[in-house]
């Protein structure tokens, strides 16, 4: 999986927008806030649900705890081990979880 099919996959989404952030980082985001991560760690770094981080995260799992982020249920997972139908999911679940925590205002603004 490489950065452009990551940036095709998120820019895909309803709303999304890339910056350049935290030393060459692609951060996609919407309606202002982060929902994916490429390039730090040389990984993938998105927002889960609690199941979703213990599933990901387990033995064997194909990610680990995002640095700084795991709190909030962030993983980060390696691009080159990554299938870029299980990236295209995660990043919709991602998206999904942070455009849901928007206002309703937002959310009508940015026609989600």
């Amino acid at each position: 999986m490489t950065r452009q099919e990551v940036e095709a996959i998120a820019l895909g989404l309803p709303a999304a927008t890339r910056v350049v952030q935290w030393g060459g980082a692609d951060v996609y985001k919407v309606g202002g806030k982060v929902f994916a991560i490429c390039g730090l760690a040389g990984g993938l770094s998105f927002k889960v649900t609690e199941i979703g981080f213990m599933v990901l995260t387990d033995e064997g799992g194909p990610g680990r705890q995002a640095p700084y982020l795991a709190k909030g249920s962030w993983v980060i997972v390696d691009l080159d081990d990554a299938e870029a139908d299980e990236v295209a999911g995660w990043i919709a679940t991602s998206h999904d979880l942070i455009a849901g925590k928007l206002t309703r205002k937002a959310r009508a603004e940015l026609g989600l």
